[in-house]
């Protein structure tokens, strides 16, 4: 049985990942693709995405047990991705994280065949969104958007543009994870013979 593959999305805030990964979700998700569900520190809800919800006792026993494939802290917040996915990987199931910038580096060594997604926007577009969202003063936006370069595109990255319609975003997503979309894109790289 072949080993699946990882598709791990990340972007800025206000770029609308959590959006577009819902819409994905509501859409349907391919068949053979499984989206893993991230542990997170903070209540259910909360509102964002469907998360499961760890006291932050729960989330250090569960690591301190291996039970996380990855982890990492964002705005006060520990996050994680289960170790389960591991074994869907193993299965040859394809999964679909939703991962953070920050721990790229890290993935990238715990899931050596793992495809980057980025999902990103406009400054401006940004910027509207994290002002609509009223967490944030003028002042800390400002800093988030000048931090943007910060993380360069990753090499082999598939890129999605969420500056207009979410469902066109949301297609390009559900078009790049579809599991004949890697053998099309394998065949557009291979070499071609001169013979």
């Amino acid at each position: 049985m072949s080993t699946g593959r990882l598709y791990y999305v990340m972007g800025p805030s206000g770029a609308g990942k959590d959006s577009v990964l819902a819409w994905v979700r509501e859409h349907g998700v391919p068949l053979g693709v499984l989206c893993a569900h991230r542990y997170i520190t903070r209540p259910a809800h909360a509102g964002g995405e469907n998360h499961i919800a760890l006291s932050v006792a729960e989330f250090r026993s569960r690591e301190q047990r291996g039970l996380f494939a990855l982890t990492w802290k964002a705005h006060g917040l520990h996050y994680g991705i289960g170790s389960e996915v591991r074994h869907w990987l193993t299965r040859g199931a394809d999964v679909l994280v939703n991962g953070s910038r920050g721990a790229y580096a890290l993935a990238c060594e715990r899931f050596p065949a793992l495809h980057p997604v980025l999902i990103t926007a406009s400054p401006e577009t940004i910027a509207l969104r994290l002002a609509a969202r009223g967490r944030e003063s003028e002042a800390e936006i400002a800093a988030r958007i000048a931090r943007l370069d910060t993380y360069p595109v990753p090499p082999d990255s598939i890129v999605i543009h969420n500056d207009g319609c979410l469902a066109e975003a949301g297609s390009s997503l559900l078009q790049a994870i579809r599991p004949d979309s890697q053998v099309e894109r394998q065949h557009a790289s291979a070499p071609v013979s001169a013979g």
